[in-house]
């Protein structure tokens, strides 16, 4: 065979390839949608009982809100555990923060793709917040050891207070408007700022340890309001840093037994999943209206719990 009609043989399969290709490129969101529903029924098959279709419902709705509005969402979870399935208030944080820990991780890794995360500063906040996290959970955990079934009560009011300053704190990041013009893509950290920063990790991952709310939205707003720094810059620092932190948190909750690794499992199966799908209608939707709607729903929450207690 000459090398034309060779060349003229594997012509048409080349093209058939690239057919091939641009068809699974074209249909690539329904081949995604159809791997998961693959995956699902994979992981409901050999999980049986253990997960619950309910709490991947769940996760569902609340990966759409994250998704939908970039924050604020994943603080639901803790009282939609408590309220709707049961969920003892020590369990409810563990599985909470475990879970919010792998979703944080997929943002995390986007923004430090994308080149909007402040290193520097990232670092500083972790080196208050990764210990007092731990002390946090440290504790809870020698409380309930002490007091058993009577610190419910005393977390549920944590939890509320939690919650009811995370909705304020959602409807002044709504609300406030960035100097654009004085924004800057990296700050000097001074001894000071420094200091400050490692101060006010400290007490955001405190706060987690006990609570499991808040690892990104108080500091986002901080970070906002204190820090010169372009928002993309704000809000890539803050997702990278509330992954270290609750990924601490979810290993220090593991450690003494308050991950239910099936409940995490099923939350994740509807929450990724609703974080994709969230994020891509994200500009067609009136996100602040969300976002402050998402605030009073946290804020009613936080008093509910207060009536738990």
């Amino acid at each position: 065979m000459n090398p034309a009609t060779a060349s003229a043989q594997a012509a048409p399969a080349a093209s058939g390839r690239r057919s091939l290709l641009h068809l699974a490129h074209d249909h690539r969101w329904w081949l995604a949608a159809g791997g998961w529903v693959v995956l699902v029924a994979v992981a409901f098959a050999v999980g049986g009982g253990r997960l619950n279709p309910y709490l991947s419902l769940t996760g569902l709705l609340i990966g759409f809100l994250i998704g939908l509005t970039g924050m604020g969402g994943g603080a639901l979870m803790t009282p939609i555990l408590i309220f709707f399935f049961g969920f003892k208030p020590t369990f409810a944080i563990g599985t909470d923060v475990t879970y919010s820990a792998i979703t944080k991780i997929f943002g995390a890794w986007r923004h430090w793709r994308q080149g909007s995360v402040d290193v520097p500063l990232t670092l500083f906040l972790a080196l208050g917040s990764v210990p007092s996290t731990v002390f946090g959970v440290g504790v809870v955990h020698f409380l309930k050891n002490a007091y058993g079934e009577r610190l419910d009560a005393v977390l549920y009011r944590l939890i509320g207070s939690a919650l009811v300053v995370v909705g304020v704190t959602l409807v002044v990041r709504s609300v406030v408007r960035a100097d654009v013009a004085h924004r800057r893509e990296n700050i000097a950290l001074s001894l000071r700022r420094k200091i400050l920063t490692v101060l006010l990790g400290a007490a955001t991952g405190f706060v987690v340890g006990l609570t499991s709310v808040g690892s990104g939205t108080f500091l986002g707003l901080f970070l906002l309001l204190v820090y010169p720094l372009a928002t993309s810059r704000v809000v890539g620092t803050d997702v990278f840093h509330a992954a270290i932190l609750l990924g601490a948190a979810s290993i220090a909750q593991a450690s003494i037994g308050n991950v239910k690794p099936w409940m995490v499992a099923a939350l994740l199966l509807g929450s990724i999943p609703g974080i994709v799908a969230g994020s891509h209608l994200t500009i067609r939707t009136p996100n602040r209206l969300l976002r402050i709607c998402l605030a009073v729903v946290l804020f009613l929450s936080g008093l509910a719990m207060f009536g738990k207690a």
